[in-house]
């Protein structure tokens, strides 16, 4: 157990204290309180927003030069600090250490990454149809940006928001989740001792009304969301209603194809990573595995022994290859799905019960269920944590009908020595992100990442793509 931080928002380059209600528990070890949480009301928004509306100016006309020193720093800051970074992160969230550290690496090489992209924003010189004008187009920053960050990635995801948004001139508010609100805190100081001027970047700490203040916001000029479908419509509506740019990223229903060609123990490896590591609690986790038929037996039984060998455990062991699911609600929505796909006809292959361990946690068993229907819940609604299912098909016609036949369209994946079949997959597959004999789960930070159909909406994030949502395109013509 470590000590327990006290936390406040950060506004206008000031720690700015209010009543404590709130309490974040390590899922490890539910005694221990990482952080005792503020509660943001009407008030904190608006000084936050005001704070970087009165920011803007100075910050958007500085020369991207200094932008890129800043977040370059807080890069190198971030890296330099990644395991006690990661401890704190695995504390708060759950996942194992070398995931906690993981992710955090990856925060600093996002921040790394946008400081070069500061300086990469690209125009247009176009003849114009009338003789002796001249037309430009470059990039301008838009102003203020709420960003609304979830918890399954504490760092990487605050990170690969709010870097694009500076980078390019914006100024941010945050509202962290409320589950992991210490982890987006530490990544708030960094930011700050790298130099970023007071009102730039600001941090609201609390519960969904300060999200839903941001959306609101009259001079929040965009929103970025990342979280459930549920609550990201919600977003999106009141985004609309007063024309404020959005970005939305709501979760996936993840195939992963089998086909009677792939090599198996390359197919168990790419399941087992894509669907458990993490406690499956990733958007683009594999949670429906769609395999022929003449290799679902014997991929089952090969997956069902690595699935049982999992070892789940406190996120600081070293031994720990699973951690807690970050809430107790969170655990209970595994085990709800689990006992709703064996009512509906699945088959248990392995995993479903409930861990002891020594310190009390909220421990999900890996769980494995065969012999399930596309139709099934389990099939249909994200479960979000280390549960995947097994559909047989006959062919890949079927494989990949079943594949497509879903709300979501996040990831998909397939594994095949087949090049005919990859290919056809990487045309056909409705996913923004395809996933050739590899985990669905794990992208990299300098392309583009998003989903089609209800899983995203706006423009893509991170990568070369993200000056589509942060900035805008202003085109100049002269005559001279």
């Amino acid at each position: 157990m470590t000590d327990t931080l006290h936390l406040s928002h950060l506004i206008d380059g000031e720690r700015v204290g209010s009543d404590r209600p709130g309490e974040s528990h390590n899922p490890s070890d539910t005694n221990d309180v990482v952080a005792l949480t503020p509660d943001a009301g009407d008030s904190e928004v608006n000084d936050a927003v005001a704070a970087a509306k009165a920011a803007f100016p100075a910050w958007s006309e500085a020369s991207p030069e200094l932008r890129a020193d800043v977040l370059d720093k807080a890069g190198t800051l971030v890296m330099e600090r990644r395991e006690q970074l990661g401890r704190l992160l695995s504390r708060e969230e759950g996942k194992t250490l070398p995931e906690g550290i993981g992710e955090t690496a990856r925060a600093g090489r996002i921040l790394k990454y946008f400081a070069g992209e500061a300086l990469r924003l690209h125009g247009q010189n176009l003849p114009s149809t009338r003789p002796g004008v001249e037309i430009q187009t470059y990039r301008q920053a838009v102003g203020v940006y709420g960003l609304i960050t979830p918890w399954n990635f504490p760092i990487a995801i605050p990170a690969w928001k709010a870097a694009p948004a500076l980078a390019f001139g914006n100024t941010v508010v945050m509202k962290p989740a409320g589950l992991t609100p210490a982890t987006a805190a530490a990544l708030a100081d960094i930011l700050v001792e790298a130099g970023l001027p007071k009102g730039v970047f600001n941090l609201v700490i609390g519960r969904g009304g300060v999200g839903q203040a941001l959306v609101d916001h009259k001079d929040v000029a965009g929103i970025s969301f990342t979280g459930s479908q549920g609550v990201g419509m919600g977003v999106l509506q009141g985004a609309a209603k007063r024309q404020a740019r959005v970005q939305l990223e709501m979760g996936g229903k993840n195939p992963l194809i089998v086909l009677d060609d792939a090599d198996i123990e390359r197919a168990v490896m790419v399941a087992l990573d894509g669907s458990f590591f993490a406690t499956g609690q990733r958007c683009t986790a594999s949670s429906r595995l769609i395999v022929t038929d003449g290799i679902h037996d014997k991929f089952v039984a090969a997956l069902a022994e690595k699935v049982a060998a999992l070892r789940v455990g406190n996120a600081l062991d070293p031994n720990t290859q699973i951690g807690p699911a970050v809430s107790e609600a969170q655990m209970e929505t595994s085990y709800k799905y689990i006992q709703i796909a064996r009512e509906d006809g699945g088959r248990l292959v392995t995993g479903g019960d409930r861990p002891q361990l020594e310190t009390p946690g909220w421990y999900v068993q890996p769980t494995l269920i065969a012999d399930t229907a596309p139709t099934m819940r389990i099939n249909t609604e994200e479960v979000f944590g280390p549960v995947a299912s097994t559909i047989r098909v006959k062919d890949y016609e079927e494989a990949l009908h079943v594949a497509n036949d879903t709300e979501f369209g996040l990831a998909a994946g397939i594994v095949t020595t087949s090049l005919k079949h990859a290919r056809d997959f990487q045309r056909r597959a409705k996913a923004g992100m395809t996933m050739v004999n590899l985990p669905t789960a794990g992208v990299d930070y300098h392309v583009p990442f998003g989903g089609t159909k209800s899983s995203s909406y706006g423009a893509r994030e991170q990568g070369f793509a993200a000056f589509e949502f942060y900035t805008q395109t202003k085109t100049s013509y002269s005559w001279s």
